[in-house]
């Protein structure tokens, strides 16, 4: 008699009601999860998977969720199952953390920043195994060694804001590992952070399944990541599974539009400059082969390195922070951030920077915006030194040099409706001759970003985070800049989003002619959207050049590591 799968879903529908209605999250999903083997949930947001891993613990609040019909069983010996929806409380709180973990997409908000992470751990071991803080303290030590933290002991009683993305997210999987689960959930576990810090979290994953013999559901939105770990794939869209198999069945030779969509809208699939495919290209049965709309590139790059063309001149450019004062409060040690780089931006060109978490690349991106002040240096933008101006000498400055932040919803007033926020920034720019002239120029923006004029009165809350990054370009392109600081813009996106944003950056400055410093982590990103790319290490240039002869040709070690750790990469 064959053994029971470690988690079998059968029939599951899941709706939530609200004063509006009632909305289908789940429809009909079925699939099992193996022990010993990883299984791969594929979609965009909104599409059920993190619905349906929120399900196998209940985590769902009841209302607004209704579990309308179908099971999930779980069966750890393999020879007996239980549905965990007609658990008890105190069953599946016994089940929570303890056979059963959950690794979430934003380790910071799932710590808390008052207690250290070697207490947080610790309490976590108290709690299933009922065994004293000292001893658990130890396991917490242990755990953390397990999952590659530096400085083990120190990291005990560090709070989580002292930690980077990547090591809190180990102090997530520390504690996910901690009663050594049989079944671990994923939720986006490497979503934002480094490709070399998002390899590391993979290869400890997988890792820590092998060795402890665990079923994995691995929750992402990016296929390229699936063809590194997963061993089975289940592609789910609007609430229902399109297509499930084993890893080389779905991405060799994938049978539903919506799969091919999400395979082929990837940057690094294409050529640079290329319209990417989008999802609604394949659903709606659009030839993306044949299609001269798709195929459609930018204009040549631009090829000249004259300096007499030079938007930005940066010139020994240096930005420190304070690490460590003295007892009268003067600086003993500093943080060099960005340290004595010399770069010049060429007009209307697209000037790709890339690195690590901690580089230095947003603040080299925000001093040449003056939203940090240089230690030292020159930043110079159309002939004019930026760095000795006042914030009155700057001012006019500000029309002309814009920014399109990676969390667009932070950046936007949630009390303000969209519309009023965009036409906000004319109005202190003395653009347009009236309000009414200043609301029209805004519903055109709108429109040009792929939004409508019922846009204009709905707040930030009420769009998706594709449609607020829109919202944030326009934002950007209301003042018609001629300089415009993309950083990390599509890092957090959906891949079909990601492709939506990059063509309309394409399409938008073709028609206004700005020229662009795009800053990202992601070298195939950056190489699709980018005529020359930096690759900054520890503060300094590491690496400038075109960008194929640095993406094919990288002459630098650091800069093939950073190549080496793209998922998907062939």
């Amino acid at each position: 008699m064959s053994s029971l799968p470690l988690l079998s879903i059968q029939q599951l529908n899941i709706q939530f009601n609200t004063g509006e209605g009632s909305f289908h999250a789940l429809q009909d999903i079925s699939f099992d999860v193996d022990r010993g083997g990883i299984t791969a949930i594929v979609g965009e947001s909104g599409s059920g998977k993190s619905v349906t891993a929120l399900s196998v613990l209940k985590l769902l609040p009841t209302p607004p969720a209704e579990y309308s019909s179908g099971k999930i069983m779980f069966s750890e010996d393999g020879k007996t199952a239980a549905d965990v929806l007609h658990m008890s409380d105190e069953q599946i709180r016994k089940l929570r953390g303890n056979r059963i973990s959950m690794i979430f997409q934003e380790p910071m908000t799932s710590l808390n920043p008052l207690i250290t992470c070697g207490v947080q751990v610790a309490e976590a071991v108290m709690l299933h195994r009922n065994i004293p803080r000292k001893q658990a303290s130890e396991i917490a030590f242990e755990l953390f060694r397990q999952v590659q933290l530096p400085d083990p002991a120190g990291m005990l009683n560090r709070y989580p804001h002292q930690l980077s993305g990547g090591q809190k997210q180990r102090v997530m999987i520390a504690m996910a590992m901690s009663c050594e689960p049989s079944l671990l959930i994923a939720d986006e576990p490497t979503t934002a952070l480094d490709v070399t810090v998002q390899r590391n979290i993979l290869a400890l994953i997988k890792d820590l399944q092998r060795s402890k013999n665990m079923g994995v559901i691995f929750i992402t939105h990016d296929l390229g990541l699936v063809s590194e770990i997963a061993d089975r794939v289940i592609v789910m869209y609007r609430g229902r599974i399109v297509e499930q198999g084993n890893k080389e069945q779905v991405l060799n030779n994938p049978v539903h539009p919506y799969t091919k969509a999400l395979l082929a809208c990837r940057p690094i699939l294409h050529l640079p400059g290329e319209r990417l495919p989008l999802v609604s290209d394949y659903m709606e049965g659009r030839d993306t082969e044949g299609n001269a709309e798709t195929k459609r590139t930018v204009p040549a790059v631009y090829e000249s390195n004259s300096p007499d063309v030079a938007l930005i001149e940066v010139r020994d450019l240096s930005v420190w922070f304070p690490a460590r004062k003295s007892l009268f409060g003067k600086p003993k040690e500093f943080t060099k951030a960005v340290d004595g780089v010399n770069f010049s931006i060429f007009r209307g060109e697209t000037l790709g920077l890339v690195g690590e978490s901690g580089c230095g690349k947003t603040t080299l991106g925000r001093a040449l915006l003056r939203l940090v002040d240089p230690t030292n240096g020159s930043i110079q933008y159309n002939g004019k030194e930026l760095t000795g101006m006042s914030r009155k000498e700057l001012k006019p400055y500000r029309k002309d040099i814009q920014i399109i932040f990676q969390d667009p919803f932070s950046s936007l007033n949630p009390r303000i409706p969209v519309g009023t926020a965009i036409r906000e920034v004319m109005q202190v720019h003395g653009l347009g001759s009236n309000e009414r002239d200043r609301t029209e120029n805004t519903v055109t923006l709108l429109e040009k970003v792929g939004l409508s004029a019922d846009h204009f009165s709905r707040y930030p809350h009420e769009f998706s985070g594709g449609q607020r990054q829109r919202i944030g370009i326009a934002r950007a392109l209301a003042l018609n800049p001629g300089f415009l600081v993309c950083d990390e813009s599509v890092s957090a996106l959906d891949v079909s989003v990601q492709a939506q944003v990059l063509n309309l950056l394409n399409d938008l400055k073709k028609e206004y002619g700005f020229t662009v410093l795009f800053i990202s982590h992601d070298l195939s990103v950056v190489h699709y959207i980018s005529d020359r790319i930096i690759v900054m290490n520890r503060g300094r240039i590491e690496e400038i050049g075109p960008a194929g002869e640095v993406f094919h040709s990288p002459k630098m070690d650091y800069t093939r590591k950073l190549l080496a750790a793209i998922p998907g990469k062939k």
